[in-house]
């Protein structure tokens, strides 16, 4: 064996060792996203404007969950509509600009959707269930539904096409208790508003909102109300404007941050 052969043949062995570490090196550049692009799709924030039409009853938890969003994301503005729920699902199908539709339950959330108004599927994401708002004190010493027939006693309802009304109405029947209102409100607000005003001596509304008007009403707990309870439907719109700053919105919602505060004004986990 000549030393030409061995030089030959260790160029060639060289060569194709060269040639292999090579192609290795470029299947690994290749094999996934650079870190530089993870870093940078991590750390992304939402712009520009948010609309959110939400339930009334959801107003003070939103309010705050929105100011939270907005620190998080400082280039974001969100920008409520809160009413009855029915209302806010007509102004939807009607063409009112919105990204995200929050509902105090599923049969006005089926209305958008139905019409083809809803991106993907709406997500339950609380509970709330029904007290009876009664001036601080219970001065007509309400403890139950049957006591709302007495005579004397005035009481307030949500509209039925409202669901504080719908579950209203559930619960009423359930306790086989007819009563007549002196007045159906449009959202749970309202009703609960005649209670602070001394208008009426009671009120169907949620826990939640009973709980946020403690220094003017005392909530009263009846058993049918667990029969009643109402689940809330969050979704991206279809024609949302600011699409990626809706699904962020919505997203914080079911978070852990969103759910604390959410949790913490007693509505309940879906």
């Amino acid at each position: 064996m000549t030393s030409r052969w061995i030089r030959t043949t260790l160029t060639a062995l060289t060569a194709v060792t060269v040639v292999g570490l090579s192609a290795c090196a470029d299947d690994t550049k290749t094999a996934g996203p650079q870190p530089s692009a993870r870093s940078a799709s991590s750390a992304a924030t939402v712009t520009g404007d948010v609309t959110v039409f939400a339930a009334a009853s959801l107003t003070e938890t939103f309010k705050a969950i929105g100011k939270d969003f907005e620190t998080a994301n400082p280039g974001a503005k969100v920008t409520f509509n809160f009413a009855g729920s029915s209302a806010l699902a007509t102004q939807i199908n009607q063409g009112a600009p919105a990204d995200v539709f929050a509902s105090a339950a599923p049969a006005n959330m089926k209305t958008v959707t139905d019409a083809g108004g809803g991106e993907g599927t709406a997500t339950t994401f609380v509970k709330n269930q029904l007290v009876i708002a009664v001036p601080k004190g219970n001065p007509k010493a309400i403890k139950g539904l049957a006591d709302l027939t007495k005579p004397g006693v005035k009481v307030a309802l949500c509209a039925e096409q409202v669901p504080c009304g719908a579950a209203a109405k559930k619960a009423l029947d359930t306790a086989a208790v007819k009563l007549t209102p002196v007045t159906l409100e449009q959202d749970v607000k309202a009703a609960l508003s005649k209670v602070k005003l001394g208008e009426v001596d009671a009120a169907l509304v949620y826990r939640t909102d009973a709980k946020v008007a403690t220094a003017d009403v005392d909530g009263v707990e009846f058993p049918e109300s667990a029969g009643a309870i109402n689940d809330y439907p969050i979704i991206v719109l279809k024609k949302a404007k600011n699409a990626a700053g809706a699904q962020a919105f919505v997203a914080y919602v079911l978070s852990d941050k969103g759910k604390a505060v959410l949790t913490a004004a007693g509505f309940q986990a879906p």
